[in-house]
């Protein structure tokens, strides 16, 4: 069982572990997925790009293989939660091609995890960027946010 102590920073309850997971820098994991149209910037506000693949879709992409790659390592009530993300978008893909998303732990101090991120289709890079999840125990985060949403309710707007 690994100890921990909960940490506040920047507003988040950051869980600092005594013991590390098996959450090793150099550690990948890689996600695929066709384009479809709920994919395209038309879903996003940009309606004259209908049969691009949207910026935001590669964002979400990026981070669903980043939670997929480390939170099965974390001890139950634990989570990872996103601090960062910096993606540049620089190719165009069109619907019906397939991008492929591959993330690399590139640090981890503990509670911290960074990752690089490429992006692909068929014909090249199209982004490249970093990501940064937090360690969090779910329950106080949980009671964090609902505190903060308590707190609204007394707010005269």
């Amino acid at each position: 069982m690994f100890e921990y102590s909960d940490i506040l920073q920047g507003g988040i309850i950051m869980t600092t572990h005594v013991n590390t997971y098996d959450i090793q820098v150099g550690k990948t994991n890689t996600v695929q997925k066709v384009v479809e149209e709920h994919d395209t910037a038309e879903n996003y506000g940009t309606g004259s790009l209908e049969n691009l693949f949207a910026t935001p879709s590669l964002v979400a992409m990026m981070i669903e293989a980043s939670v997929h790659l480390v939170d099965h390592e974390l001890t139950e009530g634990n989570i990872t939660v996103g601090k960062m993300v910096s993606v540049t978008h620089e190719k165009a893909t069109i619907l019906g091609e397939t991008v492929t998303v591959e993330v690399k732990i590139s640090e981890f101090d503990g509670s911290r995890i960074t990752f690089d991120m490429t992006a692909y289709d068929e014909i090249g890079t199209i982004g490249f960027g970093k990501h940064e999840r937090v360690i969090v125990n779910k329950k106080k985060l949980l009671e964090q946010a609902e505190n903060r949403a308590q707190s609204l309710k007394n707010l005269d707007f």
